[in-house]
């Protein structure tokens, strides 16, 4: 398919990556992807946290959602000490790990941000009984502004509750584009990708389409839980990200054998609907399109972790299925996702939006 990754769906795509968005801090993101879906759909709606979706054929009974999540895990301030040092607690499931000495950047309500760094003994001079090791939990994460004292930081407008980001920016390297909150901004990004083809190829759809993108998926898919009791859809295509499995001190035996540039990932499992699944296994070998398969073995709310577990089971009968993208390095301010991947997901959607049909009967017995 033609068209899909244009240059100006990639400046909005690096617009918004680069706007930070943590879980429960969503509107600035949402703000940009809202502005860039608005002329592909009919109307366009926004709930009091933030959950936004635009709707095709709104009139339609039949309800149709595609779904990404519009959070970036993120840090907050929790304390302010004497010396004008900022004790972080985490937003999210963010790593401590590879915190030491990077850079953050604190934002404020009135929408400035201050430059700050990690703070971490040098090699010379930290004590070898000191673990390697960091952990928020334990009081261990702050950053240093330059800051003379708490007096100082105040002043700033810098509080408990201010939230704290990595400012690495989107870029290329290679065949993948690079940055923070690929998990879950592609999502949202390749959705939008959705709409517009369906308009650019003047696609006249059966049913009503709802291009959601939910908030909170970070700290329990709330946002999902959410919209998926609000609309009640009858099909749930929900996108998001999962580990490509080929990188160094991974478990294939563990964690499967998932591949960067080898087509999105389709799961299999208690939470997705079998014959959904077997509609967009059906529609990619149709359309030559290549994808993987994993396998999440268990059931039960937010097992698969992502919102497909909320549209499975708040929807009053609607069926789900997930479309991952495969990703390196998650959770982390690099995280990476090949090009192609990415293609190849939007077409998929795409290509099983067309193919499905509102008389389908989704039950496993007809009794």
């Amino acid at each position: 398919m033609k068209n899909i990754l244009t240059a100006d769906a990639l400046a909005f795509f690096e617009q918004y990556i680069n706007t930070s968005s943590p879980s429960g801090f969503e509107s600035a993101g949402q703000k940009v992807w809202s502005d860039y879906l608005r002329p592909y759909v009919d109307t366009l709606e926004m709930d009091n946290y933030g959950n936004t979706w635009g709707v095709i054929n709104p009139d339609a009974e039949y309800k149709v959602v595609i779904e990404a999540h519009a959070d970036e895990i993120g840090w907050a301030v929790k304390y302010i000490d004497d010396k004008g040092l900022l004790y972080l607690c985490q937003v999210g499931g963010a790593d401590t790990e590879i915190l030491p000495s990077r850079r953050m950047v604190v934002h404020t309500r009135d929408g400035k941000q201050h430059d700050g760094v990690v703070a971490w003994p040098a090699i010379h001079i930290r004590s070898k009984d000191k673990p390697s090791k960091i952990k928020a939990e334990l009081g261990q994460v702050f950053v240093d502004i330059g800051a003379k004292n708490k007096e100082e930081v105040e002043n700033m407008g810098i509080h408990a509750g201010c939230l704290v980001t990595h400012p690495d920016p989107f870029t290329t390297v290679g065949d993948y584009f690079v940055g923070r909150a690929m998990d879950n901004r592609a999502g949202g990004f390749m959705i939008a990708q959705v709409a517009r083809l369906l308009q650019e190829n003047k696609k006249k759809l059966p049913f009503g389409l709802y291009i959601v993108n939910a908030v909170q998926e970070e700290v329990g898919v709330h946002g999902a839980a959410m919209v998926a009791r609000k609309l009640q859809p009858d099909v749930a295509i929900v996108t998001d990200v999962n580990h490509c499995t080929t990188t160094p001190g991974i478990d294939n035996k563990k964690h499967g054998s998932i591949k960067s540039g080898d087509g999105p990932t389709v799961m299999y499992g208690p939470t997705v609907h079998q014959k959904l699944v077997d509609i967009v296994t059906d529609t990619a070998k149709k359309n030559k399109i290549p994808y993987q398969t994993e396998m999440r073995s268990r059931g039960g709310w937010n097992v698969s972790g992502t919102d497909t577990d909320a549209f499975a089971y708040h929807s009053n009968g609607g069926v789900a299925c997930l479309l991952s993208l495969p990703l390196r390095y998650m959770h982390t301010p690099s995280e990476m996702i090949h090009k192609s991947d990415v293609k190849n997901t939007i077409q998929l959607m795409y290509e099983t939006l067309l193919a499905l049909n509102p008389a389908t009967d989704y039950r496993y017995l007809a009794l």
